[in-house]
């Protein structure tokens, strides 16, 4: 399946591989698979080759020098087409890169290509297929990215969240997934869709690599995550307002979870939320559509018919909702942010379903996002940890929900729930 961003680093460090042999390893898994999976819009193999080379060259590789990366396309890069799911923008070239792309370029990445994202980073899908079983979504709407991280061809890819678009498809595809705290990283270059919930994401096969990527975008330099002990640990156990949604295979998954922490020592304690925190799913919903309605309003009135019917039906909803009612939605989620803190003050991260079950058949749609909305529009840090299948053998993650800035304390937690997950029975 490919190494991990940190052994790639630790690889070319020791001299045992270089950034041209990292993307030509990359490029060949990618042509055995791609077939079959579809996760990329765009692959610039001649770029990806040539920017390796000229890496080699240099001998000065940077934090991800010679890692080669995946960019959703819903983020602008200068050399290559950026389309945002939509044949509106078919062909079109942006004038400059994306700001991460910029930061991540300057770190050494290897930019391997665009990801399929769903239709601007709604709910139409692309063709992504889920590499654990084809016939079954990827999730969306970093269906791409997520994708081809589960499967080997890259072992970082960029995503972004404005529901659940970075944690549900890493809970499908068995993969790792950061949502940093909302306004942590510069969004310049990045579509928008609703600028109160948006956030630039990422997804790997590693803690330490989302780690890894977190230290390029923020200038710092990488150290591996702390390994805490699970007795160390106090997860607050949340099944949220929305537990009904769970179905069978993710409830059982959720209730194995428990049981493997505990098990293993971990400290867990149920958490209730109030009645206030109720109706967030549907605060969420209010504020995307709205804000939506607003982003999109030139391809709405210019191109209407190359929108989808549910991408159409949305933007609608978002021009016939009223200032008071959206307001109402913004003041909603300002009181439930004040009252995060204080539910979370003993825990170290709140434990949640980070989607209903296993990915469902079909690519036609991406799963739904109810267990992922309210922490996007918190604007808490959320990471993806999985390690668990569901009843058909697919992949269920969990979801930690972190306190605000504090990404690497909530990274250990993953790391140690993951291995906690995975560790053989007996």
């Amino acid at each position: 399946m490919g190494l991990t961003a940190v052994a790639l680093r630790q690889a070319m460090a020791a001299g045992t591989m270089t950034a041209e042999a990292a993307a030509r390893d990359a490029l060949e898994r990618i042509a055995e698979r791609e077939p079959l999976i579809h996760a990329w819009q765009h692959l610039d193999t001649e770029g990806a080759i040539a920017a390796a080379r000229a890496l080699d060259a240099r001998g000065r590789p940077g934090l991800l020098g010679g890692v080669p990366i995946g960019v959703k396309d819903l983020i602008a890069t200068a050399d290559m087409p950026t389309r945002y799911g939509s044949p509106i923008y078919e062909g079109f070239r942006p004038a400059a890169d994306a700001a991460c792309v910029a930061l991540a370029r300057a770190a050494g990445a290897l930019v391997m290509g665009k990801t399929v994202t769903t239709e601007f980073a709604y709910f139409s899908p692309g063709p992504t297929a889920n590499p654990h079983n084809p016939a079954h979504t990827p999730g969306g709407s970093s269906s791409g990215s997520a994708a081809a991280v589960a499967d080997g061809m890259v072992p970082i890819a960029f995503g972004t969240q404005t529901a659940g678009s970075l944690i549900r498809p890493a809970s499908f595809c068995g993969v790792f997934a950061l949502k940093p705290s909302f306004g942590a990283l510069s969004l310049e270059g990045i579509k928008p869709f609703s600028p109160s919930l948006d956030t630039l994401g990422w997804l790997a096969r590693s803690a330490d690599d989302l780690e890894l990527m977190r230290g390029a975008m923020n200038g710092m330099a990488f150290a591996p995550l702390p390994t805490p002990a699970p007795r160390a640990l106090r997860l607050g156990v949340c099944r949220t307002h929305e537990w009904p949604a769970i179905d069978a295979g993710g409830a059982a998954a959720f209730e194995q979870a428990l049981k493997l922490a505990g098990a293993a020592g971990v400290t867990l304690g149920d958490i209730v939320l109030p009645s206030a925190l109720a109706g967030l799913v549907e605060a969420q919903k209010t504020v995307m559509a709205f804000e939506a309605a607003r982003q999109l309003d030139t391809e709405w009135r210019r191109h209407p018919e190359q929108l989808s019917a549910a991408l159409s039906a949305l933007l609608q909803g978002g021009r016939d909702c009223t200032d008071e009612t959206y307001a109402q939605a913004l003041a909603q989620a300002t009181i439930a942010r004040r009252l995060l803190p204080e539910l979370m003050r003993d825990v170290d991260a709140l434990l949640v379903p980070a989607a209903p079950g296993e990915a469902p058949a079909g690519l036609a749609a991406t799963g739904d996002p109810v267990f992922n909305r309210i922490w996007t529009l918190l604007g808490a840090p959320c990471v993806a940890v999985p390690g668990l299948l569901g009843p058909q053998g697919l992949p269920i993650g969990m979801q930690l929900v972190g306190h605000a800035q504090r990404e690497r304390e909530l990274l250990a937690v993953a790391g140690s729930l993951h291995r906690v997950l995975t560790q053989p029975a007996g």
